[in-house]
């Protein structure tokens, strides 16, 4: 690996969210300077308004391309230089758009290899899918504009747990028409390899949840699930299950797996809110940039006091470079791979046979 720190690309999201607040907040501790050189894919007028309004002292050096990001800063590129205004909690389709334009310039400059890795700071969901209807949340679009709809599986990530939502978010009427064992077999395949590639976890177990309560009310268990977990086992994934998700989580069953696939977002989402404390962070896998996101209100609210924790937000950082580096050492060893010490030839004859002599006794009868 390059000595050389990290390039953390950050996306401001909601311009009249939480966005600028967790960045001058999460780099006020210089040891993330140390670590890392973050570039900010944003707007200085909005950063400097949201710095002057809730009283933060943050530096930040203004640069107009990622390739003069400076080590040591807090280095701000300007993906819009539009007059925009700022209603600090009063999330607008201004503010939305705000925050695609500078998704959308993060992605131009990945395709350039402008960065290493990128974190998305939260946007305002119900108004984005009101602005924009095809947009179901920030990492859709993201897989989208990457062209990695197939393979995209959120995670939700802390330090002890990993849960992979299998299902997009959708009406929970359409979620049992949608889950197929393929599915399954697919997603809980590309969520074995993650846990392995992405979290260095060399033999992953993974809990799947049913979709019905306690297991049974419907034929999804029967006919769709134990089947995929079936063949997963057949693929050499270690996949268990059904379990319901109440008695799992109330019976702190996750403890003994690496990983856990819920069938859909409220699933994964609740259980996992209700345990975490604070340090958990979204992981958008399967897109080719490592990407992840903090946790927070989706509706993006925002209090004026700059009272937002920022953990989540650190925590999304440490992710990603975690994610980053592991992928380099569970990689590295395919790129040079040793050379075989014999080749076995098809004609026997011209093996090279490694037997000890017979020794003069060895076929003599004993008397």
């Amino acid at each position: 690996m390059e000595n050389r720190k990290i390039h953390v690309a950050i996306t401001h999201g909601d311009t009249n969210g939480i966005g600028y607040e967790l960045i001058f907040k999460t780099f006020s501790d210089p040891s993330l300077l140390e670590l890392c050189t973050p570039v900010i894919y944003g707007s200085p007028k909005v950063a400097t308004y949201h710095r002057n309004a809730l009283n933060l002292q943050a530096n930040f050096t203004i640069i107009s391309k990622p390739e003069d990001a400076r080590d040591g800063k807090i280095n701000m590129l300007t993906t819009f230089d539009d007059e925009i205004k700022v209603e600090l909690g009063n999330s607008t389709p201004e503010s939305t758009t705000a925050a695609l334009k500078a998704i959308n310039r993060a992605i131009s400059d990945y395709e350039k290899n402008a960065y290493d890795v990128l974190v998305t700071a939260p946007v305002n969901e119900e108004v984005m899918q009101t602005i924009f209807p095809d947009i179901l949340s920030q990492s859709q679009y993201l897989a989208q504009k990457s062209s990695a709809s197939e393979n995209m599986l959120s995670i939700l990530t802390n330090n002890a747990l990993r849960i992979a939502i299998l299902t997009p978010r959708m009406p929970i009427t359409r979620i049992p028409s949608v889950v197929s064992k393929e599915m399954i077999v697919s997603k809980t395949k590309l969520f074995n390899e993650i846990l392995k590639r992405d979290f260095s976890i060399s033999c992953p177990r993974i809990a799947i949840l049913s979709l019905n309560p306690q297991a049974s009310g419907g034929n999804e268990e029967n006919k769709v699930i134990n089947p995929a977990i079936t063949e997963l086992e057949e693929h050499g994934v270690q996949a268990f299950g059904p379990y319901p998700a109440d008695a799992f989580f109330g019976n702190t069953m996750q403890e003994s797996f690496d990983g856990v696939m819920a069938m859909y977002y409220d699933q994964g989402m609740i259980p996992f809110m209700t345990i975490d404390q604070g340090s958990g962070t979204g992981y958008t896998a399967g897109l080719p940039f490592v990407c992840t996101c903090p946790l927070y209100d989706s509706t993006g609210n925002v209090g004026e006091s700059g009272n937002v924790n920022e953990s989540s937000f650190r925590h999304a950082i440490y992710n990603a470079i975690d994610i980053f580096r592991n992928r380099i050492y569970y990689e590295e060893p395919f790129k040079d791979p040793l050379k075989k010490l014999y080749h076995e030839k098809k004609d026997d004859s011209e093996k090279v046979r490694f037997t000890l002599p017979k020794s003069k006794n060895e076929n003599t009868t004993a008397e």
